[in-house]
């Protein structure tokens, strides 16, 4: 890779489908920079992007630790020219039952981490002259079921985020994207689904490749779009 490759900023780094999203990237000549907010990758990612940005300890909830997530990106490879909203969670819960700070926890996890790196972020992505922004939303948010309200409201914002923020940025050559997966197929999903069909779920390469797409020249004319990636569900 050179200097002049481009070079994407992908929250939630450490994860599973963070770190597919990284080696995808990596695949395709990009300069890569994981940001999380636990403390280091596995050996096994960090050997495999060796090379690249990790960042962790950064908790993007917080407006300007996420600026200086992206300073370090710039102050690293001197651009940035996409943004990968990944960081987030899950929590199921009845509102009778449950905590109404749960409400607030997933809002900052999921619709929260998104704006407030995008903001940090636009004024480079614009910079770049083909900016992308592609947001995680979730397949779910579509219908709440019972014990989503608060994961799947925080979802939504994350939808609706993606579509005012493509209107505004349409005329600043930055497109703005995002996927609505379905059950994506990590161990943790397994544990806790043991019974399930495992093969129906989406596996976090085949994501990867969709959101490798929203970031190609090639999708230079999608902005805007909630592109569901529900596997066989």
């Amino acid at each position: 890779m050179t200097m002049t490759s481009k070079v994407v900023a992908i929250t939630g780094g450490f994860g599973n489908l963070g770190v597919a999203v990284g080696r995808r990237f990596a695949a395709g000549s990009w300069h890569v920079a994981l940001i999380d907010r636990v403390e280091r990758p596995s050996s096994d990612t960090e050997s495999e992007l060796a090379g690249h940005l990790l960042l962790g300890s950064v908790d993007i909830t917080d407006f300007d630790v996420a600026k200086r997530a992206i300073d370090a990106a710039l102050s690293r490879y001197q651009r940035l020219d996409a943004l990968i909203n990944i960081a987030g969670g899950f929590r199921w819960e009845t509102l009778q039952e449950g905590d109404l700070a749960t409400w607030d926890h997933m809002y900052r996890m999921n619709l929260r981490t998104a704006a407030t790196m995008s903001k940090a972020a636009v004024e480079h992505l614009v910079q770049s002259g083909n900016g992308r922004i592609v947001n995680i939303a979730a397949a779910a948010a579509t219908k709440a079921a019972r014990g989503m309200g608060a994961y799947t409201a925080s979802k939504a914002g994350v939808m609706r985020l993606t579509e005012a923020t493509a209107e505004e940025l349409k005329h600043k050559s930055v497109t703005v994207n995002a996927i609505l997966p379905g059950i994506i197929d990590t161990p943790q999903n397994r544990k806790d689904m043991p019974d399930a069909d495992f093969s129906r779920w989406v596996a976090p390469a085949s994501l990867a490749e969709v959101i490798f797409f929203l970031a190609s020249d090639a999708a230079r004319d999608i902005t805007g779009a909630l592109i569901p990636v529900t596997g066989r569900l």
